[in-house]
């Protein structure tokens, strides 16, 4: 019988059930958008979720998106703002479903994201185009 907190219990562990990642040993890769690089630690493409570390180096951008639905981040060094504010190292934002902003860090950062539904941008010439 297993134990739980050194309690039995009758239930059996799912064996292969939690995948470890070691981010370190992850390239960055370049997104479409200058100074802004990724690092996917997980992702379901046909639920479109996905989690990553994104690397934004002193001066970069990322263009006005809309969230379809909730979007959590988690500042890990370095800061990143927007209209709402300037969140550090440290800090943790979320943003509503259906919001719209733009990203921009004066002096570089690392964020840890998680997204439900990939980010719809509005910057392309021809028109709206989703995730990174």
């Amino acid at each position: 019988m297993n134990t739980i907190a050194g309690k039995p219990h009758k239930q059996e562990p799912t064996i292969g059930g939690s995948i470890y990642v070691q981010p370190e040993r992850i390239e960055w890769k370049p997104t479409r958008f200058d100074n802004v690089m990724i690092k996917v630690l997980y992702e379901n493409p046909e639920q479109g979720e996905m989690t990553c570390l994104l690397k934004l180096d002193p001066g970069a951008y990322i263009p006005f998106h809309k969230h379809p639905e909730l979007e959590q981040t988690l500042v890990l060094s370095g800061s990143v703002e927007d209209h709402d504010g300037l969140a550090q190292a440290g800090d943790y934002i979320w943003r509503k479903p259906g919001s719209f902003h733009d990203n921009s860090s004066k002096t570089g950062a690392v964020v840890f994201a998680v997204y439900r539904k990939p980010n719809i941008f509005f910057h392309a010439a021809s028109g709206e185009t989703k995730g990174f």
